[in-house]
């Protein structure tokens, strides 16, 4: 796939694989940056907070601060219902766009 176009899809699908990593148990801004460091999905601080604050808005995703033993209080991201649903929806659409791809690669009967 051209670069141009993964990129566009990677961009795509990161909200929902920070759905994922979050789905998993809180998180800490850091902990999501590792867990995607070395996968496809791998980004940076300046894409991971505004997409963060983002999915707050959309009442996707809450947080809470919990202190540190090593630095400031940390702000630990979980799902919401909301973003339960709608990691669920995308699962279930995902799959089933899975499958069409792989239908519409097979060639058909011929009777």
């Amino acid at each position: 796939m051209d670069a141009g176009k993964s990129g566009a899809l990677r961009k795509g699908l990161l909200e929902f694989v920070v759905l994922a990593v979050v789905s998993s148990g809180r998180a800490y801004a850091a902990d999501i940056l590792q867990r995607l460091g070395g996968t496809e999905f791998a980004t940076s601080e300046g894409t991971l907070y505004p997409l963060l604050s983002r999915m707050r808005r959309e009442r996707l995703l809450d947080y809470e601060w919990q202190e540190s033993a090593s630095g400031p209080p940390r702000k630990y991201y979980r799902l919401t219902p909301n973003g339960r649903r709608q990691l669920a929806a995308f699962r279930t659409y995902w799959k089933s766009l899975t499958r069409l791809i792989d239908e519409l690669g097979t060639p058909p009967c011929k009777s």
